[in-house]
This record gives C-alpha cells, structure tokens and sequence, in this order.
C-alpha cells in the first residue's frame, strides 16, 4: 500500500478525498488509530481511505465531518470519489476485484459476470432493465465486458466459480445464446488454469448458500471480504466472523459439488441440449 504523503492529491477525486482526510486528522492532532476509534473503524480502514486505497464511504465521511468539524467538506468529496460506470451498490466490489489475489464465487441462477458473453450479459441485461434505452443497455454490456479482461492480466486472480445446475439449465437469451455462453464457460474453465469452475447438482439437495449469490475475495494485503447480491442491491461484508462463516458456507458447496471435470462434462451436455433446442425452433 502506498503511503499517503507518496500520493498525488490531484491524480484523481480518491486520492484527493484521502489527502483532505489525512490533512484534517493531523489538524486535530489525531492518529489514524485514534480517529478510527472515534468514528467506530479501524485506523487501518483510516490509512486505506489516505491511501486511496478503498472507496470512501458516505456513512464514515458524515461521521468524519462532525467529528472534524469540516462541514459536508469530506461528504461532497465522497460524492465524487464514488462515481462508478456500475450500480452504486456494486461499485466497491467491482473495484476490490481488481485487487483480489483470488475470488471465490457462488451463483444459482445466472453465469458470474466474470465470464459472461456478451449476448448473454445483454439478454441478462435486457431482463433487468426492460424499458431502458438500447444506448442504456449497451453502456451496461460493454461495461460488464471490460470487467471481463481482468482475466486476461497477468496478475489475473485465481477464480473459483460454483454454479448450481439451475443456472445451466435456464435458457437465458434464448437456446442459442445460453448454448454458446455454456461452451465459453466450458472453455474458460478448461483452458484457463487460473480458472475452475465447479457445477452444484439439482442432486445435492439443500446447501447454505441456496439461496443467495456470493462472492469472496481474498488480498495479499488486507482481510477477505464477501459481497452479497439480490435483484436490484448488494452488500460488501466485512465483519470476520461474518465472513468466516460465509466463507465456511461456500467450502460446503465446494464439497458437494461435482469434481471440476464433471461439472465440464455436466457443462458441455447442458450446452449441446440447448444448441438441439436452437435447431428445432
């Protein structure tokens, strides 16, 4: 993590938002430790904020402000700070993915938008915004499909995905376009080492995770965080014992889900069902 004084104030509204928060902590004379105590954080999460590091958070900059005595100063940088091409709700897990040294995801009914097509991603898209623009639709698609390349990095995180059978077996975009999202899934997690993908049968009945969509992610450099996610809202978790039982949730799901080569084969005759479907309709 680089350290506050080696940031550039002006590169972009994070790091000015940090370089504001750190000059008024020491015009109070405070530590981050001690301020982070005074706003009910760690002084950790204070030196990530400086850092620009993490997103600002408009809950603590409120809390910042009045303990300051900075007015709306720290609330109106968070503001701007937050801006994201993805939903709000979404933005500060979007980010840490970026910096995640692994990801473990866990999904019911859909592909994880990390290795979404993109016909699949706009048919998802289209579903959950039915009256928005094509110009809309398109900035969503194209945006999910950046996100995408971060597998192409690199440093691209190991990333694991557990997918419930169910999500093989809607036929989202039509039976041509759930066929070819099935054979690139099959491709990513066949080609790509850093890449498995595991497939949760109908079979396994019941499991912790049912009826939620996770993520967790894991740092070189700071705790492991999950992110939650329902139709229209999400929730970054950070609380350890949180995140340990999460996390204890997903290792079940690992353990009963189909081997990495069975969940391909599984994969593969999902995909070749629908590809039959496209050809009678």
């Amino acid at each position: 993590m680089p350290l506050p004084k080696d940031l550039d104030p002006y590169a972009n509204p994070r790091a000015f938002y940090g370089a504001e928060l750190r000059r008024l902590r020491e015009a109070a004379g405070l530590s981050q430790n001690e301020l982070g105590e005074r706003v009910f954080c760690s002084g950790t999460y204070i030196g990530l904020f400086e850092a620009a590091e993490r997103r600002p958070q408009m809950e603590i900059s409120r809390a910042l402000d009045e303990l300051l005595d900075s007015g709306e100063h720290l609330q109106r940088l968070c503001r701007l700070a937050r801006t994201s091409k993805v939903a709000g709700y979404f933005a500060d897990a979007a980010e840490l993915q970026q910096r995640a040294a692994s990801i473990a995801e866990y999904s019911t009914m859909v592909v994880p938008g990390l290795l979404q097509t993109e016909s699949y991603a706009r048919a998802l898209t289209r579903a959950a915004h039915p009256y928005a623009s094509h110009d809309v639709i398109d900035s969503h698609v194209g945006t999910r499909m950046e996100r995408g390349k971060l597998l192409d990095s690199p440093s691209a995180p190991v990333l694991w995905v557990i997918l419930h059978e169910a999500a093989l077996r809607v036929p989202v975009g039509g039976p041509g376009v759930i066929a070819e999202q099935l054979e690139h899934l099959r491709t990513q997690g066949s080609t790509r080492p850093r890449v498995v993908v595991q497939v949760l049968p109908f079979s396994a009945g019941a499991n912790p995770l049912l009826d939620t969509a996770v993520t967790l992610m894991h740092f070189s450099d700071a705790p492991p965080v999950v992110y939650t996610e329902a139709a229209y809202s999400g929730q970054l978790l950070e609380e350890p014992g949180l995140v340990e039982q999460i996390s204890s949730a997903y290792d079940l799901a690992r353990a009963s889900a189909l081997s990495p080569e069975a969940s391909l084969s599984l994969i593969k005759s999902a995909a070749k069902g629908h590809t039959t479907d496209a050809h009678l309709t």
